[in-house]
C-alpha cells in the first residue's frame, strides 16, 4: 500500500501536510481534507497542474510526488465547463505532448518523459522535467486552464493561453507556464529551465558527430532536424568557445547554429548552454557579453587581468576604465592602440588577431544520416497506418491482418476499418478475395 505526504494549501490562507493513499480517489481525499478542515467534502475543489481534479480520479493517476504541493480551495459554486479545463485533457501536463510535428508523432513514448529540464539544484544535470501552471497576476497554482498547451510557443510565450484564477479576489486570466525537475521533490519556488530542443530518441537515429545512438538528444530546427547526443553537443560548444566562434545575433543573443552549419537553425533558447557546467557556462557568459561590447563600438580594457567592457562617449581617444561595485581598474588607455594613453600619433597599431581556425568538422555521411525528420515523417508514414479509433500510428511487422490498438480497436490492416467477419473470411492473412 503506498502513501504520499502531499502538501496542501488550503483557500491559500494556510499549509499542511496528508498523508494520502494513491489507491485512494479525489473524493476520498476531500474527504480527508473536509475532515481536517471542518467543512463538507463536497464544498472543496482540489486544484493541480492548471486542473479541477474530479472526483472519479484516483491519486495515482494524477502524477503527484512526494511532498507535491496542491491547492484545496472550499465556498465556491460548481464550476463551469470552461473553468473545469478541457473534458478531454490528460490526466497531467506531464503529459502533454509539445514535441510533436504536424502529420508526425508524438517525440515521447508513453514510458519515457514529455520533456527535459536543466536542473541547477542539487542535480546539476539535464534531467526530465514536469510541468506547471500558476496565474500570471497573484502567482499562485489556482489557475484552471481554458486549454491545454499544444506546442513549445504556448508554454514559452507570455500570453498565449488563459483560464481563471480560482484564489479569493483575484482576477487573473493569463496562465504562467514553469518547469520543476521530475527527479526528486521541490518547492513551490524551485524551478528549473526548459530545454525545448532535447527529446527522447524514439526514432533511434545516429548522432551527427560520434555515430552512436543515444538517448536523450539535441534536435536542431534546421530543415533536417539534424541530431547530436549531448556529450557530443557539450564537445562543439566547448570547441566554439575556445575559438571565439559563437554568434552574436541581434534578437537570441551569442548562441551557435547546427553543426552541419544549417541555414536557420540557430539555438533560439540559449539556457541549452547550460549543459556546459557551470565554469564553461559562465566562460559563455563572459565571452557573450563582450561579444556584445565590442559589436556595439566598445572595447575591452587591455589592463592586466581586467577586460572590463567600456562604452566610450564623445570623440576622445582616451577612455577611463573606472573602478566600480568590484569592477574596473582605473587604467587610462588609447582606444585605437590598446596601449597607456598618450598625446600624439599611436606609435604602432596593435596587430590584429588572424581569425582562429574552425577545428568542428562534422563528416557529410553522419549529417546524411542524423535527420530526424527523415526517420520521423517519411519512415513513419511508410510504413505505419493510422488507428481508425483513436489515429494513433500503428507499426506492423509480422503476423495477420487482424490489429487490436491500444486503445482497444480491432482493425483491419488492408482495409483500415473495424475488424468484422468479411475481414476475417476475405483477407485475415493478407488475401483480398
Amino acid at each position: 500500500m503506498s502513501t504520499l505526504q502531499v502538501m496542501v494549501r488550503f483557500n491559500s490562507n494556510h499549509s499542511f501536510m496528508v498523508n494520502v493513499n494513491t489507491s485512494w480517489t479525489i473524493a476520498r481525499f476531500k474527504q480527508e481534507l473536509g475532515r481536517r478542515q471542518g467543512v463538507p467534502s463536497g464544498q472543496i475543489h482540489i486544484l493541480f497542474a492548471g486542473r479541477d481534479l474530479s472526483d472519479s480520479l484516483r491519486v495515482r493517476d494524477c502524477q503527484l510526488g512526494q511532498q507535491t504541493v496542491v491547492h484545496a480551495i472550499s465556498g465556491l459554486p460548481q464550476l463551469s465547463v470552461d473553468a473545469r479545463g478541457p473534458s478531454t485533457a490528460p490526466r497531467s501536463l506531464s503529459d502533454v505532448q509539445l514535441n510533436v510535428h504536424p502529420g508526425g508523432a508524438a517525440a515521447a513514448a508513453d514510458n519515457l518523459p514529455s520533456y527535459f529540464v536543466y536542473c541547477k539544484q542539487p542535480c546539476k544535470a539535464v534531467k526530465p522535467g514536469k510541468l506547471r501552471v500558476r496565474c500570471g497576476r497573484c502567482r499562485q497554482t489556482t489557475l484552471t486552464l481554458s486549454r491545454d498547451p499544444s506546442c513549445w510557443e504556448d508554454v514559452l510565450e507570455p500570453r498565449k493561453i488563459h483560464g481563471r484564477c480560482l484564489s479569493s479576489g483575484c482576477p487573473g486570466t493569463v496562465a504562467e507556464f514553469y518547469f520543476k525537475c521530475a527527479d526528486h521533490p521541490t518547492s513551490e519556488d524551485d524551478t528549473s529551465v526548459a530545454l525545448p530542443l532535447v527529446k527522447n530518441n524514439t526514432e533511434q537515429v545516429d548522432c551527427l558527430a560520434c555515430a552512436d545512438v543515444r538517448t536523450p538528444v539535441m534536435v536542431f530546427e534546421c530543415a533536417d532536424g539534424h541530431v547530436i547526443c549531448l556529450d557530443c553537443f557539450a564537445q562543439y560548444c566547448v570547441t566554439k568557445l575556445n575559438d571565439r566562434q559563437f554568434i552574436e545575433d541581434n534578437s537570441l543573443g551569442y548562441t551557435l547554429r547546427c553543426p552541419a552549419d544549417c541555414g536557420n537553425s540557430l539555438i533560439k533558447e540559449v539556457h541549452h548552454f547550460r549543459m556546459l557546467g557551470d565554469e564553461q557556462y559562465d566562460r559563455y557568459k563572459d565571452y557573450g557579453a563582450e561579444e556584445w561590447v565590442l559589436k556595439n563600438g566598445g572595447v575591452l580594457c587591455p589592463g592586466r587581468g581586467c577586460g572590463m567592457g567600456i562604452i566610450p562617449e564623445g570623440i576622445s581617444n582616451m577612455v577611463l576604465c573606472t573602478r566600480q561595485a568590484g569592477s574596473g581598474c582605473g587604467f587610462v588607455f588609447c582606444k585605437l592602440c590598446k596601449e597607456a594613453y598618450h598625446n600624439g600619433p599611436c606609435g604602432q597599431t596593435a596587430p590584429q588577431p588572424s581569425a582562429p581556425a574552425n577545428n568542428y568538422r562534422v563528416d557529410e555521411d553522419r549529417a546524411r544520416r542524423a535527420r530526424w525528420e527523415r526517420r520521423t515523417a517519411a519512415t513513419i508514414n511508410r510504413t505505419t497506418k493510422a488507428c481508425p479509433g483513436c489515429k494513433v500510428r500503428t507499426e506492423k511487422n509480422d503476423g495477420c491482418m487482424h490489429m487490436t490498438c491500444r486503445c482497444g480497436f480491432q482493425w483491419c490492416w488492408l482495409c483500415e476499418s473495424e475488424w468484422g467477419r468479411n475481414c476475417q473470411e476475405r483477407h485475415w492473412f493478407g488475401e483480398r478475395r
